[in-house]
């Protein structure tokens, strides 16, 4: 069913209701019209790395995570999984009348917001701090999800529209100012990617106000840039409890009756809240109109009549439960694990032969840990697979015996906890003097780091202060180092933690429901690593602009001046790649370029490609992400890789927000990272050079 004619159906259907009947159409937790055979419907859905907080579903690695797989075909191919599995539920629900919070189609996902700040707790959500891969994330996401039959599979949610990252504390109350600079050319391109290349159903408004105005009552984001600009015709819906901080917390508006008059006149059609209760007041009170009414529901309508909800031939009602859970998408969870994991450092310790030791040590606080493989908004897996148990799977095999030790606890900082948690540092510290190697499994979780009011730290709502693990890690580390054993250290978290030590360290994020087998993978060599950083790690916090400032100054790998600790782009592999014969076919907009694996283990490998204008200068721009591509080589083997790079890679952004043509030379940089000093020192090799002429 096309759109225009989804719409012509909801208009008729809406012509029919009362304006009350309409007005009760816009809250999140939609009634029944019984007289015109429509169901009770709750609009808020959850679908980040998996269907969440709906029962058992498959749960994938973090968006985190995902980003550093570096492919959109295969973020793709895992949002069709979820998409396949939130239909499946949906079947079975809705037959046995089960239509309550997280059991319909339209799931507020993905999270395309820019991870510019490294505390930002909720970071671990987004497809991290570059535009252009948040972009391709996003859109892939999307088509995913959104799918391509007759009717709409599931709808898919951009969000938070538009700028938005932290303080989570201040999220209610705060102002985030913002250049029109910054604004086109870092905080709105992925969300315009959304709109105009995946067609997203839905796009969901932020807490803060942006340059002033509330974001789920924005005149200029929603009705000149959103649906005037990109032409969006979808629906959009505010965060949850947002409009009622319009005159709780922002105090631009003194009632719920003016703080609902003031979204909906502005564009918001959907509220996840309950200030939508007092539209009728506010109608009443001439506030709003019933033409406003009518058009926000029109558009929920139209929504719904996309999904095939009031069809009878709708493909996707067939989808049986049996696909839920099941051993295919296990197997897509333990890929995209073993995909986004990223080697940091590695002195040669890795990958570990089982047959020349004899015993291992696991320790830490996310060796056994089930909370340290979801992340946040995930589902419920019926296969976890912790660290511990991974490894000591892979181990069983082979006869190694696995010393385990919880070593200290997750987070713990004063004085007496610390004390309390030493208690298990004598256990650790002899697990690891009597094994060959220790493998450190610390980090963080979504207890410590996360959205406001779910994380449980007390200092700063989900967000991080700094950038160190927490001290009774860093006590457990240290011990361990000090026995001499070899270490690899696991870091599972959803953001950048300084973590140097130890002969090797693997970042592995939360990496779902086999997140253990496949860090055994990797670390016995079965599978080579291949991820690479969505975010740049820094050395400190203290390399940073204020948490607050929005500016994109002194940030990210594109305008950061500074020494990172691990560059953007950046992971290394068990084999080694050579870049040759570079080649820009401007008929095509496309580089080609030959990589050969000149090792002796199958890997897959991410190449990069970045521009820079030669002929204007922007902000202290360094050069940006325009294009990147996953290829799998056998050892030996060499492939000529076609990368498209699109048009706007050759544009900037002004001043005042326009895109023009960024000159007519570029310099184009292809390799297995960014060209910076810290990935050509740590990886060996620089990337390619190519100067191209437009």
């Amino acid at each position: 069913m096309d759109r225009t004619e989804a719409r012509r159906l909801a208009t008729e259907l809406v012509s029919k209701m009362t304006i009350e009947e309409r007005a009760s159409q816009l809250r999140y937790d939609s009634p029944a019209i019984e007289r015109l055979g429509i169901p009770a419907y709750n609009w808020w859905n959850e679908a980040l790395h998996g269907v969440a907080r709906a029962g058992t579903a498959t749960v994938f690695p973090q968006a985190i995570a995902l980003a550093s797989i570096f492919d959109e075909d295969i973020i793709k191919d895992i949002a069709e999984i979820i998409s396949t599995e939130a239909r499946a539920k949906y079947n079975f629900q809705s037959a046995m009348g089960d239509r309550d919070i997280y059991k319909g189609l339209t799931f507020w996902s993905p999270n395309i917001n820019i991870f510019r700040d490294p505390r930002w707790g909720r970071g671990q959500e987004t497809y991290g701090e570059d535009p252009y891969l948040t972009s391709r994330m996003g859109v892939g996401f999307i088509k995913g999800m959104q799918g391509e039959g007759d009717y709409m599979k599931v709808a898919a949610c951009a969000k938070h529209f538009a700028v938005h990252s932290g303080p989570e504390k201040l999220r209610h109350t705060f102002d985030a100012r913002v250049s029109d600079y910054d604004l086109w050319d870092t905080y709105l391109p992925a969300f315009e990617a959304c709109v105009k290349e995946a067609g997203v159903e839905a796009v969901m408004g932020a807490y803060n106000r942006t340059n002033g105005e509330v974001c789920c009552g924005h005149s200029k984001l929603i009705n000149e840039i959103l649906r005037k600009q990109w032409g969006f015709e979808g629906h959009f819906v505010s965060d949850c409890w947002a409009i009622a901080d319009f005159h709780q917390n922002h105090k631009v508006t003194d009632t719920a009756e003016e703080s609902a008059a003031l979204a909906i006149k502005n564009g918001c059609d959907i509220n996840c809240g309950n200030t939508f209760v007092h539209l009728m007041e506010a109608y009443k009170d001439g506030l709003v109109s019933e033409e406003d009414i009518t058009q926000s529901c029109i558009r929920a309508f139209t929504c719904r009549y996309l999904l095939g909800m009031f069809s009878a031939d709708c493909e996707y009602d067939r989808i049986p439960p049996a696909v839920n859970d099941c051993d295919r998408h296990d197997r897509a969870a333990l890929r995209a694990a073993e995909r986004s994991m990223v080697l940091l450092k590695n002195d040669g310790v890795l990958p570990i032969n089982l047959a020349s030791i004899r015993s291992v040590a696991v320790i830490g606080p996310n060796a056994d840990s089930i909370v340290a493989l979801e992340g946040n908004y995930n589902g419920t897996s019926s296969r976890y697979v912790t660290y511990l148990e991974g490894i000591r799977n892979a181990c069983r095999t082979a006869g190694v015996r696995v010393n385990y030790s919880l070593g200290c606890h997750l987070y713990k900082d004063s004085a007496n906890s610390l004390a309390q948690s030493d208690n298990r540092l004598a256990e650790a510290v002899q697990a690891a003097k009597t094994s060959d190697v220790a493998i450190l499994v610390l980090g963080l979780d979504s207890t410590i780091e996360g959205e406001e009011g779910d994380a449980s730290n007390e200092y700063s709502s989900g967000d991080k202060r700094d950038l160190e693990l927490p001290a009774s890690q860093r006590r457990l580390l240290k011990a361990v180092l000090e026995t001499g054993t070899p270490v690899v250290t696991i870091v599972a978290s959803g953001s950048a933690l300084r973590v140097e030590e130890g002969n090797a360290v693997i970042q592995a994020w939360y990496s779902g429901q086999a997140g253990g087998t496949a860090a055994a993978n990797i670390l016995f060599g079965k599978v080579c690593p291949s991820g690479r950083l969505p975010v740049t790690f820094y050395k400190s916090a203290d390399d940073l602009p204020a948490f607050e400032d929005y500016a994109m100054k002194g940030r990210t790998y594109r305008y950061f001046k500074g020494e990172a600790l691990y560059p953007f782009g950046y992971g290394l592999s068990y084999t080694a790649f050579r870049y040759s014969e570079p080649f820009f076919d401007q008929n095509k907009n496309a580089l080609t370029v030959k990589i050969k694996n000149t090792g002796y283990r199958d890997a897959e490998e991410v190449a990069e490609v970045y521009v820079k204008p030669l002929e204007f200068e922007s902000h202290g721009l360094n050069y940006s992400l325009c294009a990147f591509g996953r290829v799998s080589l056998a050892a030996g083997e060499e492939k000529r890789v076609m990368l498209p790079i699109p048009e706007r890679a050759f544009e900037c952004v002004t001043d005042d927000g326009r895109r023009i043509k960024a000159g007519r030379h570029f310099r184009l940089y292809v390799g297995g990272s960014q060209p910076d000093a810290v990935s050509v020192n740590k990886l060996g090799a620089a990337p390619l050079e190519l100067d191209v002429v437009i």
